[in-house]
């Protein structure tokens, strides 16, 4: 983590409160749509941040054409600044546990309710779509124990601040460095634990398909799972109608006897909940972040410019999910890198 100076510190926290005050002074409504706004100025003044979501979008749906990609990029820009800036400061003001279900609809959310209730403890993944910090925030309100874990600010002020709003309610924020023994404790302990799993995982990560090519992805999650045999509940937070409401839905369930009898459990675990997270990006894809680096980091064997390894490909085979053209498209997306 980068270290900065305490005059720079406050030199971005004090500004940053200012317009957190000014936000909280103004209704949801209204700063939604400033923040639609600056979201569309941001999208035309930096060009480096356009080009990239640009390319991302093009890259995961290459049938669109040039206008469609472009209006998609423009409307996650404006999602991001809609998430960040109006949702990040209002959100602890209105969910609370008298007020929550006023802003979110529980769907499909039986598998997950009855752990819950039976203090059992879940794994919860989510991507960088919709808002992938109400489940655990929410789950909080209501009482449950839920752990996160997430990476820490450059600025131990903002730091600090951002932690105060996350944990208000009970939410235990585990910072990455080290957090993995920490979680192992807290599993134990029937406490939930929630990532957000589309992070890029750098060159030792394990590379699963995600729209359509290799994306390096942490194998703690499954490890996790497999050693403690608890489910992982691919959760997708989607926001509707443009507004602060929230449709809160279990996109894919993936339970231990599912792994079991897979050739390569820990493969396969981390191909399921990747792909239950491209789903709910097909879902609404103007609600991703796709100005992320999800695919920085590539295989090896890619940058020397090898064959995809037979060992790769039997298990991309091993896939209950996957075809023959699926399994081709990602071979020729290596032969082009």
């Amino acid at each position: 983590m980068a270290r900065q100076s305490n005059f720079t510190q406050w030199l971005h926290y004090l500004p940053l409160r200012a317009i957190a005050s000014i936000v909280n002074c103004c209704p949801m409504a209204m700063n939604m749509r400033a923040c639609k706004y600056f979201g569309d100025f941001f999208y035309r003044l930096n060009s480096k941040r356009r080009t990239r979501t640009f390319g991302n979008i093009k890259s995961s749906f290459p049938d669109w054409s040039d206008e469609k990609v472009s209006a998609l990029a423009k409307q996650s820009m404006e999602h991001m600044f809609q998430l960040f800036v109006a949702e990040g400061v209002q959100m602890p003001s209105l969910i609370t546990p008298t007020t929550f279900h006023k802003y979110i609809e529980f769907k499909a959310t039986e598998q997950i309710s009855e752990r819950l209730a039976n203090n059992q403890p879940t794994i919860f993944v989510t991507g960088h779509c919709g808002n992938w910090e109400l489940l655990g925030y929410t789950l909080s309100v209501l009482g449950y124990p839920i752990a996160a874990l997430a990476r820490p600010l450059d600025n131990k002020l903002i730091n600090d601040w951002v932690l105060g709003i996350r944990e208000k309610y009970g939410l235990q924020i585990i910072t990455k460095w080290g957090g993995v023994p920490i979680l192992q404790e807290l599993i134990a302990k029937n406490t939930s634990v929630g990532f957000i799993a589309d992070q890029n995982a750098g060159g030792r990560g394990m590379f699963v398909p995600f729209f359509g090519r290799l994306a390096s992805t942490y194998k703690s999650i499954g490890l996790l799972a497999m050693r403690y045999d608890i489910p992982i509940a691919a959760v997708h937070a989607k926001r509707i109608d443009g507004k602060f409401k929230y449709e809160i839905t279990v996109t894919d369930f993936i339970e231990p006897a599912d792994w079991l009898e897979q050739p390569d459990p820990l493969y396969y675990i981390t191909a399921r909940y990747s792909k239950a997270i491209e789903q709910m990006i097909r879902n609404a894809p103007e609600q991703y972040l796709w100005l992320h680096r999800r695919w920085k980091s590539r295989p090896a064997f890619e940058l020397e410019g090898k064959p995809m390894p037979k060992k790769l490909i039997q298990q991309l085979e091993s896939l209950p999910w996957m075809t023959e053209n699926e399994l081709s498209k990602l071979t020729d997306a290596t032969i082009q890198q």
